[in-house]
């Protein structure tokens, strides 16, 4: 890739940064039919990477067929290993011949050895590549060395951004092992099954036609696809240095660009809790062990305002596609409709200030300024305190039940 063609995601303050990374380039010319480019950032992963290779190997199509080869791709980035982790890619490129596996190492600048910018470098490349077969409805698929995809993950993940037509689609990442003694494991358990009855509650209040239920509540780097067009729309993946995938599925929201949650796309990972990156499962493991050494629970938003939150952006939405529909005389300035009045009081900003972004902001960028401007200077989650996890969870089965009773 060339530093011209790298350079145009990014914006005029961050390109002085950019120059500091090395670029990535993969040389062989891609195939005219190329579909999709699958993209694993590597570190230290010498052990885990031949079973997420071989995964890869054995795609099938949606008829149980070998998925032709010729239709997708897989980069490697192996980025300051102190391990053979590149040494073992290109052994098992070779032992696979009819396998398009590119393998590339890097040293990042200590400022920029993270997993935001080796995700970054990788996917950045990936478009390009895509772009010159001229796909730009072809898709970036993006795993992790110590991932193992299901046999169908490409073509069912193609399925669904047609399906749906979607930007992007999230698979299920699972745990690979079966460790449900250790309390860490038991925590992520009982907040897994807390994000999947927060999902079903969005579905039955604030429901989104492009990601129906039955969805999920996942969109991390182990399972992210998304189209050459979207990837381009929001700037590329977000230059941080961890949660890039948390950053690119926000992103994907302030632009509008649609999302499925795909159940049927799934992926199986490692729950070790000596990860390689700074936030992540292991992070999150380790701490959910001390929090249960402490005799604790994770705190989390109870039932009450999550109805409350997701009723609100409801009747934002419907605020905001009637200004879309309708227009907005001038006129109208001086004569805010009744429900616009009640918003605006209920975020405690001006009638003008919210009548503007209404009518020019995309409804992800309106909602996100709520999110990150306005409900948290109203100290809006503090008129609910935050529950236990048991009890939190206790609260939603009992609201889910009530609200789908018609309660």
């Amino acid at each position: 890739m060339t530093s011209t063609s790298s350079a145009r995601l990014l914006s005029a303050s961050e390109r002085s940064v950019y120059e500091a990374v090395p670029r990535l380039h993969v040389a062989p010319a891609p195939a005219p039919q190329l579909r999709a480019v699958v993209i694993i950032p590597v570190k230290d992963e010498a052990d885990n990477l031949p079973h997420t290779l071989q995964a890869l190997a054995d795609q099938l199509d949606l008829q149980g067929r070998p998925l032709a080869p010729e239709l997708f791709e897989i980069i490697v980035l192996a980025n300051n290993c102190h391990d053979q982790s590149a040494a073992v890619a290109r052994r098992f490129a070779r032992a696979h011949p009819h396998l398009a596996l590119h393998v590339a190492e890097i040293t990042l600048p200590p400022a920029y050895a993270n997993i935001g910018w080796a995700r970054r470098l990788l996917m950045d490349e990936a478009c390009r590549r895509l772009e010159v077969v001229g796909c730009p409805g072809g898709f970036i698929a993006s795993t992790d060395g110590d991932t193992r995809v299901a046999p169908t993950w490409l073509a069912l993940t193609q399925a669904e951004l047609l399906t749906h037509q979607v930007a992007a689609v999230t698979g299920r990442i699972l745990a690979g092992s079966r460790n449900t003694g250790s309390s860490g494991r038991r925590h992520h358990l009982r907040d897994t099954a807390y994000r999947l009855l927060c999902a079903r509650l969005e579905a039955e209040l604030d429901p989104c036609p492009n990601d129906p239920w039955p969805r999920h509540h996942q969109h991390f780097g182990a399972s992210f696809a998304i189209t050459v067009a979207a990837y381009r729309r929001v700037g590329g993946l977000p230059t941080v240095p961890y949660l890039e995938d948390q950053a690119l599925y926000q992103a994907l929201q302030r632009h509008d660009l649609r999302v499925r949650h795909s159940p049927s796309v799934r992926v199986f990972t490692s729950d070790r809790h000596e990860g390689r990156v700074a936030v992540g499962l292991s992070w999150q493991l380790r701490e959910w062990e001390l929090l249960s050494a402490r005799q604790q629970e994770p705190l989390v938003p109870g039932a009450a305002c999550l109805v409350a939150t997701l009723t609100l952006r409801r009747q934002l939405r419907h605020l905001w596609q009637e200004q879309q529909a309708t227009g907005l005389p001038e006129v109208l300035l001086s004569e805010p409709s009744p429900q616009l009045v009640r918003t605006a009081q209920e975020l405690n900003v001006s009638v003008v200030s919210l009548l503007l972004r209404l009518r020019h902001a995309p409804f992800g960028e309106l909602w996100h300024w709520v999110e990150q401007e306005v409900l948290t200077h109203s100290g809006w989650t503090q008129r609910w305190a935050a529950l236990p996890l048991s009890q939190a969870l206790l609260g939603l089965r009992q609201k889910l039940a009530a609200v789908r009773a018609g309660a």
